[in-house]
């Protein structure tokens, strides 16, 4: 998910830089704000990759009843 993030945000950065030089204002205030998005998504998903899985155990099934 990382690495995909880090693709979308390159890109979105790439447009903005494009909106200035042809200073599309409307444009820079629609790109800030997925940028954000982004960026903010980035931090969680580098927060939860860091956890350690949690052990579930094996699944057994239960005994039958007559």
């Amino acid at each position: 998910m990382l690495p995909r993030l880090a693709e979308i945000e390159k890109d979105l950065i790439l447009r903005r830089k494009r909106a200035e030089e042809e200073q599309w204002l409307g444009e820079i205030e629609g790109i800030d704000l997925p940028l954000s998005f982004v960026r903010a998504k980035q931090a969680v998903a580098a927060r939860l990759a860091q956890r350690s899985p949690v052990a579930l155990g094996i699944p057994t099934t239960r005994p039958q009843h007559e």
